[in-house]
């Protein structure tokens, strides 16, 4: 009978699903593991980045299994976002209609693969079953504080038509969804106080030592957390003031202009004390900078622009008047909005002044050099020195000025020390309809009104018209938006914003935990036992917008009483998967690269798809597509499956019983029973310990070699190729699990090899008969000896000097050395 994965893989998955087989509750008499894996969008259908991430995923939890561990392992679909409404506007139907259809093509291919997830535990975001308990996150937060509404410019993509968070800008200033340039726009909006968690948030990252250190190193960085001053500066001849942080305070003698964003508050006053056509010539200023992204505004090397506002600000350590500038680098979500101008240790500012012709004064020299001329500077000094030019603080090393200035600060009381971060509190108002709606109402006499908990979920009206060019449909719904107080019983409106739907994956790992409670987000007891997750895997991208947001809502819910006191992280582990890649470049439709997953499944079947991808390279390294590499993962499946059919009389007659290695009478048998278990040993270390499961399908085909040349078929010899015929299926079968179901029933077992219990590796049998060490003359290979393990470096010695073939080699030569390493080598140095 010949391989025929389309009659085979089928059987196995009814099978599965018929015997409840993945099926996981919690217990706690056993040791539990959470192997999740970043949910899809349903786009419409799986890629080759899907299939990968979850091979990875189902090749850990079916090894997991199978050494006794308790595994959850679920799946789900992040489905609202814009990319329904656009397919809604493109192919005239509804978001919904086209979301659901796409999850269930999307589940057929999970199916399809072999995935052996808990199918009951299926997450949709965009059911009201589960949106509602965002909700009530969202509640939650707001009766704490940490849900809060104000006016703000906000970062803003005219395709999307909705506003974006600062981790959704990305590149050059770009929507990170459809790469339109992003502008500022001032609006009111709903934010999360992530910034409170700013510290925890950094601090914890010490701890997860089971993260890469690149998505570390790349939160640390956009948490972004500084040591500095912040201080009030006066403005000249007016009542007002601008407020400034700076991590250089020993600079401050070096201050020859202050420069504030354009959206900066104190603009607009400043512009309404103007003349009519300064007030005009500054509004115009600001409307054109506000537009440009903040990655245009702040690129290194850009062309600065800025206007000076007529008005001076005081220096306050030397009283020093200074021309107060709208600079277009300076951005009002970064700091105060406003930074005091040091040009002669700061590049951007260097780089302003000279294009506007104001001053320069150096206030840190190089140890033992003289002050830097300001004319004859070509670049800012930026580097540490000493203080110059400062009155008292001359002479002081940088560290230790910026230290005594901070103190003097706060003696005067001009300013405070503090730490700030560059993490700006969560911008979740989204302009769209598909996506959670925001629980508050508006109404005229009680301002915003919390929707009672007992009338959630506020829920989509599924009947809004999606309008042709974009845009929010909600605005469209008069009968859903007006509605009335909870509090006061009089007229309200709904709030027609959506929540951004990385609040729908910022917990929906707990959801899993619980998907039918319905009096709760998830069963306490069940995070308690299962959470944290001790393995996530997804791709890097994600390292600064989910996997920063999952963190602090995991943070919020313990702090909310939800979870154990000790639960701050939500993922123990995290493995961020390399790129799939064909023709040198990431797999696009526009390059015309793209392999289609459910092509390579009818052609070879799931269990090959899953072992090429598993095989071809290491799980975080990127994966360069090969039509031959799949057809010789298909071969390699046609060999396992004939070495057991072409045997199956052979095996069948071994019977179950294993022989000891003390037992086996012949070399050959020894041999196989070692590269049995060294196969094992290695398999099982490559998985739990490396992760390395492209070198642990090598070991298997080095195996299944071995198998096929054994050529012993005593009574031994056939126990001896069973036992690896076995061990083979049972270390395979997480790679390729449809195909060893059915060789392993082939060979009479009638438990699922799903369930069957890992082989363990003997010890005993891992020690060989012999060592093969080699015989150097001055450094150079001459011969090669077989010997027993173990020898001493005397005894190794004494042995190798004692061949025949040693003594031709050396024979009329002075023998100056012996060197002697056992188990390896015997380098004898000659002269003569």
């Amino acid at each position: 009978m010949a391989y025929d994965f389309s009659v085979i893989e089928p059987k196995w998955r009814k099978i599965w699903e018929d015997r409840k087989a993945f099926h996981v509750e919690t217990d706690e008499s056993r040791p539990k593991f959470y192997c999740l894996e970043m949910f899809p969008y349903p786009s419409g259908a799986l890629h080759m980045g899907h299939l990968r991430n979850y091979s990875i995923g189902d090749l850990t939890a079916r090894f997991l299994r199978m050494n006794g561990y308790n595994v959850m392992y679920p799946i789900g679909f992040d489905s609202f976002g814009m990319p329904a409404e656009n397919a809604a506007i493109k192919m005239k139907t509804h978001p919904a209609e086209w979301t659901i259809g796409n999850i269930d093509h999307m589940t057929e291919q999970l199916k399809s693969m072999g995935c052996s997830y808990d199918w009951r535990r299926v997450v949709k975001t965009c059911l009201p079953d589960y949106y509602r308990w965002s909700q009530w996150f969202f509640l939650r937060m707001y009766e704490k504080g940490l849900a809060y509404r104000k006016h703000a410019p906000v970062n803003w993509c005219e395709t999307c038509g909705t506003v974006l968070a600062n981790e959704q800008v990305v590149g050059d200033g770009v929507c990170w969804r459809c790469e339109t340039p992003v502008v500022k726009k001032g609006l009111e909006q709903w934010f999360l106080r992530i910034t409170d968690y700013a510290e925890e948030l950094l601090e914890y990252l010490g701890k997860l030592t089971g993260w890469p250190e690149r998505v570390l190193t790349m939160q640390r960085n956009w948490i972004g957390r500084s040591e500095g001053v912040r201080f009030d500066i006066s403005i000249a001849d007016t009542d007002l003031s601008i407020e400034a942080f700076t991590t250089r305070i020993d600079t401050i003698f070096g201050i020859t202009f202050v420069a504030v964003a354009a959206e900066h508050p104190i603009v607009r006053t400043l512009a309404d004390r103007m003349t009519s056509e300064k007030r005009a010539a500054v509004l115009d200023f600001v409307s054109g900078i506000s537009s440009r992204s903040a990655m245009e505004r702040t690129a290194a090397g850009g062309d600065k622009m800025g206007m000076d506002t007529g008005f001076a600000a005081i220096n306050p350590v030397n009283g020093a008047r200074v021309p107060i500038w709208i600079a277009d680098y300076v951005l009002m979500d970064y700091g105060t909005g406003a930074v005091m101008g040091v040009p002669a240790h700061d590049q951007r500012d260097f780089d302003f002044v000279r294009k506007y012709g104001l001053g320069i004064i150096p206030v840190v020299r190089v140890p033992g050099e003289p002050v830097p001329d300001p004319e004859k500077m070509e670049s800012a000094a930026e580097a540490d020195g000493v203080s110059c030019s400062s009155g008292r603080f001359d002479g002081l090393p940088t560290q230790e000025a910026i230290e005594k200035i901070g103190e003097w600060f706060e003696s005067e009381g001009w300013g405070r020390r503090e730490t700030q971060y560059r993490l700006r509190d969560w911008l979740i108002s989204r302009q769209r309809y598909w996506g959670t709606p925001i629980p508050v109402v508006y109404c005229g006499k009680c301002g915003i009104v919390p929707v009672p908990e007992s009338e959630l979920p506020v829920e989509l009206p599924l009947g809004a018209a999606i309008p042709p060019n974009g845009g929010n449909a909600l605005l469209g719904c008069p009968d859903w938006i007006n509605t009335s107080c909870p509090r006061c019983g009089g007229h309200a409106r709904r709030e027609t914003d959506t929540m951004d739907t990385f609040i729908c994956s910022s917990w929906y790992f707990f959801r899993y935990l619980s998907p039918d409670s319905d009096d709760a987000p998830f069963r306490r007891g069940d995070a308690k036992y299962w959470m944290p997750a001790d393995l996530y895997i997804g791709g890097i991208e994600h390292a600064c917008l989910h996997l920063i947001y999952a963190r602090f809502f995991t943070k919020v819910l313990s702090d909310l009483g939800l979870t154990d006191p000790n639960l701050r992280e939500p993922f123990t582990g995290l493995l961020t998967q390399g790129m799939v890649i064909k023709d040198g470049a990431k797999m696009s439709k526009s390059l015309g690269n793209v392999v289609d997953p459910d092509e390579i499944i009818k052609r070879y079947g799931a269990d090959t798809a899953r072992l090429f991808i598993l095989f071809a390279s290491p799980p975080d390294k990127s994966l360069d597509w090969s039509d031959k590499g799949v057809e010789g993962a298909h071969r390699f499946l046609g060999r396992v499956w004939r070495l057991v059919e072409e045997n199956i009389k052979s095996l069948a007659s071994a019977g179950g019983s294993t022989v000891p290695m003390s037992d086996l009478p012949d070399a050959e048998s020894r041999g196989l029973k070692r590269l049995i278990h060294s196969t094992i040993d290695r398999v099982t270390r490559d998985i739990r310990d490396e992760r390395q499961l492209n070198t642990a399908v090598a070991r298997l085909m080095e195996l299944c070699n071995g198998l096929s040349s054994f050529t012993s078929r005593d009574g031994a010899g056939r126990a001896v190729f069973r036992e690896g015929v076995e061990s083979l299926l049972l270390c395979l079968s997480p790679f390729c699990p449809h195909i060893c179901e059915e060789l392993w029933e082939m060979l009479g077992h009638e438990e699922l090899l799903a369930v069957s219990r890992w082989p363990a590796a003997d010890s005993g049998a891992l020690v060989v008969d012999t060592v093969t060490v080699v015989l150097q003359i001055n450094g150079k290979l001459r011969e090669q000896y077989s010997v027993p393990p173990g020898l001493s470096r005397d005894e190794l010695a004494e042995r190798v000097l004692a061949e025949e073939a040693t003594k031709r080699r050396i024979e009329g030569l002075d023998v100056v050395r012996v060197i002697s390493v056992p188990d390896k080598l015997v380098n004898i140095v000659v002269r003569g």
